[in-house]
This record gives C-alpha cells, sequence and structure tokens, in this order.
C-alpha cells in the first residue's frame, strides 16, 4: 500500500510539474474542437489560430531552461537558453498571420458568391447548382 501511495505521488508531481505541457494540450484541443465541430468559416479560422498558438507555447515552453541564463555573453557564465525555438516561433507567428489574412480574404470571396459563411449553406447551394450540371 505505501508502495502505490509513493506511485501516486510521484505521478503527481511528474504531471504538477509539467503544468505547461497541459496547458498547451487543452488549449490545442479546445483549437482542434473548434475546428472540427464549427460550421462558420470564419470560427473554423479562429480555432486553427488558437491551435497554432498552442504549438506556439509548446515550442516555446521546451526552449526554456531553468536557471539558464539569456545568451548574452558574460565573462564567468556558461549555462544558456537556446535561442532558436524562439527565433523560429518569430517566424511561425507572421507566417500564421498571413496564412490567416488569405483565409479571410478566402471567406470574403464565399460570402460574396454564396451569400453565407455558413458551411451547411455553401454545401446545399453548391450542391443545388450542381444538379442541372448532370
Amino acid at each position: 500500500m505505501e508502495e502505490a501511495t509513493r506511485l501516486l505521488e510521484k505521478i503527481i508531481r511528474v504531471c504538477l510539474g509539467h503544468y505547461d505541457y497541459w496547458f498547451v494540450i487543452v488549449i490545442m484541443m479546445a483549437g482542434f474542437y473548434v475546428v472540427i465541430n464549427g460550421t462558420n468559416l470564419v470560427k473554423k479560422l479562429m480555432g486553427l489560430v488558437i491551435f497554432q498558438t498552442s504549438v506556439l507555447l509548446f515550442y516555446i515552453a521546451m526552449g526554456y531552461i531553468k536557471g539558464a541564463r539569456f545568451p548574452i555573453l558574460k565573462t564567468g557564465e556558461d549555462f544558456y537558453i537556446n535561442p532558436l525555438p524562439h527565433v523560429l516561433m518569430l517566424t511561425a507567428i507572421v507566417v500564421g498571420v498571413a496564412t490567416l489574412a488569405v483565409g479571410l480574404a478566402i471567406v470574403v470571396r464565399i460570402k460574396e458568391e454564396y451569400g453565407s459563411i455558413e458551411e451547411d449553406e455553401i454545401l446545399s447551394a453548391d450542391n443545388k447548382g450542381n444538379k442541372g450540371d448532370d
């Protein structure tokens, strides 16, 4: 019984010690749920933004080392945080904003063409238009 209690305490310590990863997983699943469950195209794009934000947070959390210094060279210090993940995430943010802008532009064009941004209405309008083509 004491062995099981120690094992449970160890599992709890490990889970609570990595709270930032659990936070990332919750945000990721929330974004994924919005993408899968939503029928509004703008809401789906926002779900993708939430999902992307969770990935960015994940990489930033992985790049941080407790007790390490910023990579500014000083004498006597030799334990630095690797700046590469942070730099790559800045690039990913720029790419994500550009992708969101393109997605919103496509949604505007769909709204002009179909008169709606609801996926069900667009599919039904598209299916009605295709019935005469057979």
